[in-house]
């Protein structure tokens, strides 16, 4: 049977129309690829819960369940699990985007996303982010 592994993901969109990438660290899976930020569902967490303290534990960033827009989700089939991930967009935070656990972060433009080397999952996400922004 296939675990499914529940990770919240955010289309953080500057004022400019940009949506941030981080990429992720060595000595993960998939290092080196770039990703929208965000994490794993902890139990008993909604995704918006998940999204507000992984925002800011990795970028140092407060927002609110209300400021999250569900926009579309991402199922992937992994070899040792299936990724389901809603990405929700936000256009409104408290404090300065930094990558706090050492990620290198991008701010690009919707037509520049596909430039950016990115894990199997997120790859479908881009198409739609374009008509969207």
């Amino acid at each position: 049977m296939t675990k499914i592994v529940l990770v919240s993901a955010v289309a953080l969109v500057d004022v400019e129309g940009r949506v941030l990438l981080a990429q992720r660290p060595e000595g993960k899976s998939l290092a080196g690829l770039w990703e929208f930020p965000g994490g794993k569902v902890e139990p008993g967490e909604s995704p918006e819960a998940a999204l507000i303290r992984e925002l800011r534990e990795e970028l140092g960033i407060d927002t609110w369940a209300s400021c999250l827009a569900p926009l579309t989700f991402a199922s992937h089939a992994y070899e040792n699990f299936h990724l389901l991930m809603p990405l929700f967009a936000c256009r409104k935070w408290d404090g300065i985007v930094q990558g706090r656990e050492g990620q290198k972060l991008a701010w690009v433009r919707a037509k520049d996303l596909k430039d950016y080397p990115m894990p199997p999952a997120d790859i479908p996400l881009i198409p739609i982010l374009r008509d969207w922004l």
